[in-house]
This record gives C-alpha cells, sequence and structure tokens, in this order.
C-alpha cells in the first residue's frame, strides 16, 4: 500500500519513527495535543501513536473516515475512548508487558528509598545539615516483603527480592499456590500479608474489589511499623485512612508512584508527609523500556497497515474482516458468559470448556474462546486482550478444551461455558435474540436474562415471600429492578434469580440482602 501517513504524538521515543521510516509509512511529529487540535487532523492519518498524555476522545471519532489505528505504547488505554474507536472501525492496541520490568524495579527502588530513608537524608544535606543520627535506617536481608498481586510486575519484584535474600510472601487469587512456590514465593492469604510483611507492595488491577483495599480496616491488620508501596493503581489506597496511619506511626512510611488523581492536589496533607516517598508516574520511565515499547507499538502498527495483521488489539478480534459481522454478536455474547464466570470465581481457574452448539458449531470459534478467557481474565488482570488472552491463560496452567456438536438443546444456537476449580464446577450456557446476548441457564437452573448492565445473582429457598422482601429491600436502598427472572428446578427446593438494576449494588449492601430470610447467597455483577 502506498502514501501511508503515521501521526506520532507524545514525545514517543524516536526509534519508533524509524521502524515507520523502514516499512515505507510517512510520520508526521508533534507533541501533546488538546482533543480539538486532534479532532481537526485526525483523519488526515491512517494511523496514530502515542503514549498516555493525548486524549482521544468520543467526539474525536466524530468524522473519521481514513484512521484505521491508534497505538498506545504501553499497557494502559485509558486516553483513548476505545468504545468511540471500535464504532469507527479503528482498532486500538497497546504493547502489554511492555514496561513490566522497569516497572517491578522501580518498586524496588522505592522499596530501597524507604528503608534508608534516602530521599529524606538527601534533601537534608541539600539544606546545609548533616543529620547522621536521624536517618537510622533498616536492612531489607531477611526482612518479609508481602506481594499483592502476583502478576507479570509482581514476579518480577518477587525475583529481586528473593535475591536480596528477603522473606516473600505472596497473595494473588488467581495464581496457583504450586505457580508461587515454583517462583519461591510463599503463598498465604491476605490477613497473613497485612500480620507478617515488614513491607507490603502493591501490583493488582484496579477492580471494585481492589479499590480502596489499603484503608482503615486493612491498616488495622498490618504489622506496626509496616512500608507501604505502590506501583499499581492509584485508588487501591484511601487517602485520609493512610495519612491518619502516617500520623500514628502506625505505618512507618509510604512510596506512591500512582495517585488517585494524577498530577495529585499539592495541598494533600498525604502528600506533604515527611514519612512519604512520591515519583511522579514513573514506573515505566526508563530509556530502555521507552525505547522498547515505541518499536512494539510501531511495529505493530506497520503490520497492521502494510499486512493487515492485527496483534495486541484490546478491541478487534484476529479474524478477516468480511467475517466479522457475523461473529461480532457471538463474541460479544462469549466475552460477556466470560465476565460473568470471572466475578464468581473465588479460586484459581484450573479448567475451561466451552461448548458450541447448534449454528455456534459452524462458526470460527477460535475467536470465541479467546473473547471468553478476555471476559474471565479481564476481571483478574488490566493486561488481557484479545490477542494474549489465551497466552496468559496457558502461562497460569489454565487447560482449555472445545467441543462442537449439531444439538443444541431447545435453541437453534448455544454456548456453554464450563470452569473447574479446586472447589468445583460451574456451568452457564447462553444464546443470541436477535443481537441481544443473554443467558439460558446456570448450572442446572434454567432462567432467561439479558446479560447487560448490572446484575444482582441470588441463591434462595424456593418459598413464598422472597420475590416480595427482595423487591422491598431494594425499593428501600432506592435500587431500581430493571428485569427480575427466577430459575428452579423443582418446588420448593433451591432456586437462583437474576435481577437487572439500574444502580450500583455497593457490598454492605449485598451483606444486608444475603441476611434477608432465605438468601443464602447474593453477588452484584457488572457488565462494562
Amino acid at each position: 500500500m502506498g502514501n501511508l501517513k503515521v501521526l506520532v504524538l507524545d514525545n514517543l521515543h524516536e526509534a519508533a519513527i524509524e521502524v515507520f521510516n523502514r516499512e515505507g509509512i510517512q510520520v508526521d511529529v508533534k507533541g501533546k495535543l488538546t482533543p480539538e487540535e486532534l479532532a481537526s487532523i485526525i483523519d488526515h492519518y491512517d494511523g496514530i501513536a502515542l503514549r498516555g498524555a493525548t486524549k482521544v476522545e468520543a467526539e474525536t471519532f466524530n468524522k473519521i473516515s481514513r484512521l484505521k489505528v491508534i497505538g498506545r505504547a504501553g499497557s494502559g488505554t485509558n486516553n483513548i475512548d476505545t468504545k468511540s474507536a471500535t464504532k469507527s472501525g479503528v482498532v486500538v492496541m497497546n504493547t502489554p508487558g511492555g514496561n513490566t520490568i522497569t516497572t517491578g524495579e522501580h518498586a524496588i527502588a522505592l522499596m530501597f528509598a524507604l528503608a534508608r530513608q534516602v530521599p529524606q537524608a538527601s534533601a537534608s544535606m541539600k539544606a546545609g545539615k548533616w543529620e547522621k543520627k536521624k536517618f537510622i535506617g533498616t536492612e531489607l536481608t531477611d526482612k518479609t516483603l508481602g506481594i499483592v498481586g502476583i502478576g507479570n510486575i509482581g514476579k518480577i519484584v518477587a525475583e529481586r527480592a528473593l535475591g536480596l535474600k528477603m522473606v516473600v510472601l505472596g497473595y494473588d487469587p488467581y495464581v496457583s499456590k504450586e505457580d508461587m512456590l515454583k517462583l519461591g514465593i510463599e503463598p498465604v492469604n491476605l490477613d497473613e500479608i497485612y500480620a507478617r510483611s515488614d513491607f507490603i507492595s502493591y501490583h493488582t488491577p484496579l477492580t471494585p474489589e481492589t479499590k480502596g483495599m489499603i484503608n482503615a480496616q486493612t491498616i488495622t491488620k498490618m504489622k506496626k511499623g509496616v512500608f507501604i508501596i505502590n506501583c499499581a493503581r492509584g485508588a487501591l489506597i484511601n487517602e485520609d485512612d493512610l495519612l491518619n496511619a502516617l500520623e500514628s506511626e502506625y505505618i512507618k512510611g509510604i512510596a506512591l508512584d500512582v495517585f488517585p488523581v494524577e498530577p495529585p492536589p499539592s495541598d494533600k496533607l498525604l502528600y506533604k508527609h515527611p514519612n512519604a516517598i512520591l515519583t511522579p508516574h514513573l514506573g515505566a520511565s526508563t530509556n530502555e523500556a521507552q525505547k522498547k515499547v515505541a518499536v512494539l507499538i510501531a511495529e505493530q502498527i506497520s503490520d497492521l497497515l502494510n499486512k493487515g495483521i492485527i496483534r495486541n488489539s484490546i478491541n478487534f478480534p484476529s479474524v478477516a474482516a468480511e467475517l466479522l459481522p457475523l461473529l461480532q454478536p457471538y463474541l460479544t455474547l462469549c466475552e460477556k458468559l466470560g465476565s460473568f464466570h470471572g466475578q464468581l470465581l473465588e479460586n484459581p481457574l484450573n479448567e475451561l470448556r466451552v461448548e458450541y452448539l447448534g449454528d455456534a458449531s459452524d462458526l470460527s470459534i477460535e475467536p470465541l474462546t479467546i473473547s471468553v478467557l478476555k471476559g474471565i481474565l479481564q476481571h483478574q488482570t488490566e493486561e488481557v486482550n484479545l490477542v494474549n488472552a489465551r497466552m496468559i491463560a496457558e502461562e497460569r496452567g489454565i487447560k482449555i478444551t472445545e467441543t462442537k456438536s449439531k444439538k443444541a438443546e431447545n435453541y437453534t444456537s448455544l454456548i456453554r461455558v464450563i470452569t473447574i476449580t479446586e472447589k468445583g464446577k460451574t456451568s452457564v450456557a447462553g444464546t443470541i435474540f436477535g443481537n441481544v446476548s443473554k443467558i439460558v441457564k446456570i448450572n442446572l437452573f434454567p432462567i432467561e436474562a439479558e446479560l447487560s448492565g448490572g446484575m444482582l445473582m441470588l441463591e434462595n429457598q424456593d418459598v413464598p415471600g422472597v420475590v416480595g422482601r427482595v423487591g422491598t429491600f431494594l425499593g428501600e436502598k432506592e435500587i431500581n429492578i430493571a428485569g427480575f427472572q427466577l430459575g428452579r428446578r423443582e418446588l420448593d427446593g433451591i432456586a437462583i434469580s437474576l435481577i437487572n438494576v439500574d444502580n450500583f449494588v455497593p457490598e454492605d449492601v449485598l451483606l444486608q440482602l444475603a441476611k434477608l430470610p432465605n438468601i443464602t447467597s447474593a453477588k452484584y455483577i457488572l457488565f462494562r
């Protein structure tokens, strides 16, 4: 293809330009653009390569006809409106894993800085002081490091810490104990991390479960004098609770590279505290990492523009363009069935079985299974996309089985997703009505509900009064019911309820709901 043109933004490493030149693609280079500036020129280009500074908002895609791809050098794509890009037929891709080593090493650097009060001692010296007795540090050898989240970055931190002769504890509900033990990590639960760790380093994605997980309640479970390191997501911390713990000296020091709002407000007392070490989101900021992700994204964009090859796309599967309209409703169904499972899993997934029944057995099932995996794994890691989902599953030792059958029970087409953990097996089946994804069976319970928005899943005794009490309770909590579906196998036995709701259901409301008479469990499931 000739006359291909790419826009390079956000001071992307010059190595990207070298790749584009080599591939015969014309390049324009600019710095950070406002959304309005970008919108005015975006469709002059076939592709855009950027970092995280320029925001690509929904309005930017209003008049798209030429643009084919936006590539983010790095793993995060929150500066790109992916939904609008998808609607406009624009592939959004990233470079997952490109910053793994540098972010892990930064966490180790912050741990050293905390242990020896390096920034504070340096500031004292620059102020003309000699306060040798003030800055008494602590050795890392034989200290215990608790790592919350044993993904790619958490593993790097563990390897380095073990080399420092530290005791390393690990918590990750989606990584098996066997895999941790192979790495030299002692697998424990969160409470044990808190009780035993001298240092705690966080490397988890931001999910409803992890948001605000560093709070007053969890801090009281920690060893007094603990050091906290956060290079993951700023919203993991409750700022007020962390400040109180620093001021009471329950927590000895904190090192933060990420913040709930970036850049953070300059008047926050937490960030002014003498025992707080701050860096401006430098996890990925090394020459090596910047060059690596720049080369990776330039190669990926070039492959798409020159050869039609899609790699590391977060919004498009690797399928032929002419098949996508037929597959799209099933891709959506499969991701939602996976997401349903992913939000119910409480133990590492050992095996995944996907059954394609009826007309679904005639489809190209590889991207469909990948969509199921993405749906499951997106609740465990932010790095998953339609391309690397299978690889991540294989790295975690998940066995994947796909079967086809022309028989689809009472439906023209049916897809059944079965997850197996050490606690047992869960089966969820769904189908397409029009272009709407619906669940039609949970285990042996027939039930029909739309897989969209927020949904409550209740398990209850099939006795009179349950539905009324639940409806009244939700009404008192100002949670509007959009749909209420019941499923049961036999009279007076166990029943399942799926309730589509218009409002977010907080954890405390779920706990109260689960305590209502004849309710045995309550889960809140959100489809993004």
